[in-house]
C-alpha cells in the first residue's frame, strides 16, 4: 500500500483535490459489481477534466497528479494515448487523504475567504467623496464650470497635457483621463436611431516597469500628495486596489452590482499569477456573470458593471518587433477585452521619463487646470449618470456615430493592409478608436446648447484617426507618432 502520510497539498490544489476525491470514489463505485471489483479503479484526464470545468474550478490538476503518481497513488497506464488513463490501486485510501487535507485546511484557513476590507462601508465612502465634490461645484463654481466646457475639447486637453509631460509621454495620460469621462457609459446612438454601445471601456497599459504607466492611471486620477500632483479624475469613482489579491477582489466586485466605478490595479500582471483566476478575471473584463466557487464557499454570482485601468508589468526582449517582445500568455486575453497599449523601454521613452521627473520633482510641472478638469468632469458624470441633483439643471445626452467616423478608420485600416497580407491587427482595435472617439465628444457637452445627442466632431475623429495608425504602427513594429 502506498505510503499513508498526509499529501501536504498547496493552497491553490485544494480545490482540485475536492473534485478528484468525488472522480475516485465514483470509478470505485463503477468497477464493483454486486460487492465485487471487476477491474482496478481508474479515471480517465478528460474526465477529470469534466468535473473540474463542471465545479468551475481552473487550477491545473497536473501538479496534484504527478505529487499523487511519485506516492504510488495513481498510475498512468500506456494506453491512454492522447486521452491519459490513470488507475487508482488504494481508492478508498486516496480518497480519504484527499478530504483529510481538505477538511484541514478548511478548518486551518476557514478565514481565508472573510478576511477582505468593509466595501459597504468603501462604498459608502466615495459616494459621499463624490456628492461633497459635485454640490461645491453646483454651489461655488457651477457657472465657472459650464463656461470652461464651451471651449473645451480633446485638443485643448491634449495641450495642456502635452505641455506637462511633453510628446512621447501625454498620449497616455489623455486617453486615462478620456477613461474616466467614458465611465459615464453614455450610450452610443447610431444613425438609424438605435443603441448599439456605450462609452465605458478597460484601460491596460503593458510594458516593463519604468516606463511612466503608474503616473497615468493612478497619478493623475487620484493625486498624489507626496509628488505634489493634484487629482484629475472623478472624486469616489476610483477604487484602488493595490495590496489586495484576485480572491479579496472576486468577493470585493459583489459589492458593486448595478454600479459603476473604476478599479485601479497597479499590477494587474500578479493576479494572473494566481491559479484559477485567469477564467474569472476574464468573466470580470467582459462584464458577464461571475460565479466562483472554491472549497471555502461560493462568490457571486453577480454581473461586474464596473471598469479597470491597469498596469501590466511585462519584460519585453527589445523593441522593434511587438509581437516577439510579448511573451506573457495573458496579453491576448488583456487585448481582446482591454484598450491596451504596449510600451517598451526605448532610449527616447527613457529619456522622456526622465526628463518629467525631474521636472516634477524640481517644482516645474504646473497643473494649472487640475481643478477645471476635475469639476468639468464631475459635472459632465453627474449629468450623464442623471445625478438627482442636477436632473432638473441639464438633461442626459447619448453620443451620436456618424458613418465619417467610419470611413475614416477605415481608410486608415485599408492603408495599413495594402503592406501585408496578413495584418498584425485586431479590428477590435477600429472599436476602441471609436470608444475613445466618443469619450473624447463628452468634453464637448457644453460647447453647444442644442438639446439632442451629442455629436463626435473633425477633432474627435482625427484623434481617433491618429490613435488607430499609432496603435497599428505599434503592432507592426514601429514606434513613434504617427504622421499628423
Amino acid at each position: 500500500m502506498a505510503s499513508a502520510a498526509p499529501l501536504e497539498i498547496v493552497l491553490s490544489d485544494l480545490s482540485v483535490a475536492r473534485v478528484l476525491a468525488g472522480l475516485v470514489a465514483d470509478s470505485d463505485r463503477r468497477r464493483t459489481v454486486r460487492g465485487v471489483a471487476s477491474q482496478p479503479a481508474r479515471f480517465r484526464a478528460s474526465e477529470l477534466r469534466a468535473r473540474l470545468l463542471h465545479e468551475r474550478v481552473f487550477e491545473d490538476a497536473t501538479r496534484l497528479l504527478t505529487r499523487l503518481k511519485r506516492r504510488g497513488f495513481v498510475l498512468e497506464t500506456p494506453e491512454g494515448r492522447g486521452d491519459k488513463i490513470y488507475q487508482v490501486p488504494y481508492p478508498d485510501e486516496l480518497r480519504r487523504l484527499l478530504l483529510d487535507e481538505v477538511g484541514r485546511s478548511e478548518s486551518s484557513e476557514s478565514g481565508a475567504l472573510s478576511a477582505v476590507p468593509d466595501e459597504p462601508a468603501e462604498i459608502r465612502a466615495m459616494d459621499s467623496d463624490f456628492l461633497d465634490h459635485l454640490k461645491d461645484v453646483l454651489r461655488n463654481r457651477l457657472d465657472e464650470t459650464v463656461e470652461f466646457g464651451r471651449t473645451f475639447d480633446v485638443d485643448a486637453l491634449s495641450r495642456y497635457l502635452r505641455g506637462l509631460f511633453g510628446e512621447a509621454l501625454y498620449f497616455d495620460s489623455l486617453i486615462s483621463l478620456l477613461q474616466q469621462y467614458a465611465l459615464a457609459d453614455t450610450p452610443l446612438i447610431a444613425p438609424t436611431g438605435r443603441v448599439t454601445g456605450a462609452t465605458g471601456f478597460h484601460l491596460a497599459l503593458f510594458g516593463p516597469p519604468g516606463t511612466g504607466k503608474t503616473f497615468s492611471i493612478d497619478d493623475l486620477v487620484r493625486g498624489n500628495p507626496r509628488t505634489g500632483v493634484p487629482p484629475h479624475g472623478l472624486a469616489g469613482r476610483n477604487r484602488y486596489c493595490g495590496g489586495i489579491t484576485p480572491v479579496q477582489f472576486l468577493r470585493v466586485g459583489a459589492s458593486y452590482t448595478g454600479r459603476t466605478f473604476n478599479f485601479i490595479v497597479p499590477e494587474f500582471n500578479d493576479w494572473f499569477k494566481y491559479r484559477g483566476m485567469v477564467e474569472p478575471l476574464k468573466l470580470v473584463m467582459e462584464q458577464r456573470e461571475v460565479k466562483w466557487e472554491t472549497t471555502f464557499g461560493t462568490v457571486g454570482p453577480y454581473t461586474f458593471r464596473s471598469f479597470f485601468s491597469v498596469n501590466y508589468n511585462v519584460r519585453s526582449a527589445g523593441a522593434q518587433d511587438y509581437w516577439t517582445t510579448i511573451g506573457d500568455p495573458n496579453f491576448a486575453a488583456l487585448e481582446d477585452r482591454m484598450l491596451l497599449r504596449f510600451h517598451p523601454m526605448t532610449r527616447e521613452r527613457f529619456r522622456a521619463v526622465e526628463a518629467s521627473a525631474e521636472r516634477l520633482e524640481l517644482g516645474e510641472l504646473d497643473f494649472a487646470l487640475a481643478g477645471k478638469i476635475r469639476d468639468h468632469l464631475t459635472l459632465v458624470h453627474a449629468i450623464e449618470t442623471g445625478h438627482p441633483l442636477v436632473t432638473g439643471k441639464f438633461r442626459a445626452r447619448p453620443v451620436r456615430l456618424e458613418r465619417t467616423l467610419y470611413d475614416t478608420l477605415r481608410g486608415v485600416s485599408e492603408k495599413a493592409l495594402k503592406t501585408t497580407s496578413f495584418p498584425k491587427f485586431s479590428p477590435r482595435l477600429k472599436t476602441r478608436a471609436v470608444r475613445l472617439a466618443a469619450a473624447a465628444s463628452l468634453l464637448t457637452y457644453f460647447a453647444t446648447s442644442a438639446p439632442g445627442p451629442i455629436a463626435i466632431g473633425p477633432k474627435e475623429v482625427d484623434f481617433a484617426r491618429r490613435f488607430y495608425e499609432e496603435e497599428i504602427r505599434a503592432r507592426e513594429g514601429r514606434h513613434g507618432p504617427a504622421a499628423g
